[in-house]
């Protein structure tokens, strides 16, 4: 059972998104703007956010930032449109995913599930529980990748990623050298069934490719099937 905040100007929206979440057994908290969603995320903890863009009082994309300043939680955010713009501003700030109006609600509850089961995963755990110190280094050591701790370094300088940003990096680090599909990058980072939009990828692809500077090289895409990272 999670805890979720939903924030949309349109009470419709609220309903719907709430009667699901109830129906698979998660307490729902409503908010009719970002001002109140920023509120109410100062006195109260959350395990995850729905959150519309537009939005009087504050937008989407304000509230994401404020709330980024005092808290981790996983954030989706709902939009009426779907520009390619909308989405890279949204993950750089952090979102966790990003649905398109009109949308199923029940593709959001398995969203919901999928990030929140991505959160939860500790992927640097053996089988023993212990953490395992996984260190990656590429091109001489040029670029470096500690998996345990989730940090990334181009000559020894810290690159700054989205959560998202890091999942696709070390999947595709851990994967070198293997043609992944689109369908097998988005089930495996993204934990929901393929439902037959890439642009998500493409646009992560994108933004990786910009956190890497040089190293952006690695990344290749395979036309018609997806992306290989290759490196030795």
């Amino acid at each position: 059972m999670y805890q979720i905040l939903v924030v949309d100007d349109e009470a419709r929206i609220r309903s719907i998104i709430k009667k699901y979440a109830e129906f698979e057994g998660h307490n729902v908290t409503e908010a009719g703007d970002g001002m109140e969603a920023v509120r109410l995320c100062r006195k109260e903890n959350f395990d995850i956010i729905i959150m519309d863009i537009m939005m009087p009082e504050l937008d989407g994309f304000s509230a994401c930032r404020e709330i980024r300043k005092i808290s981790q939680t996983p954030i989706i955010m709902l939009s009426a449109r779907g520009e390619e713009y909308d989405k890279i501003n949204g993950f750089e700030l952090g979102i966790d995913d990003y649905v398109v109006k009109p949308f199923s609600p029940k593709e959001l509850m398995l969203r919901i599930e999928a990030v929140m089961k991505r959160v939860n995963h500790d992927s640097s755990k053996d089988i023993n529980g212990k953490k395992q110190n996984v260190v990656i280094e590429l091109d001489g050591g040029g670029l470096k990748a500690d998996v345990t701790a989730r940090l990334v370094y181009i000559h020894g300088e810290r690159v700054e990623m989205s959560p998202k940003e890091y999942d696709l990096f070390f999947y595709m680090l851990e994967n070198r050298n293997i043609a992944l599909s689109r369908e097998k990058l988005i089930s495996e980072v993204w934990g929901y069934d393929f439902y037959g939009d890439a642009r998500t990828l493409d646009t992560h692809i994108k933004l990786l490719r910009k956190s890497l500077g040089e190293y952006s090289r690695y990344i290749v895409t395979l036309r018609g099937v997806g992306y290989r990272f290759e490196g030795q």
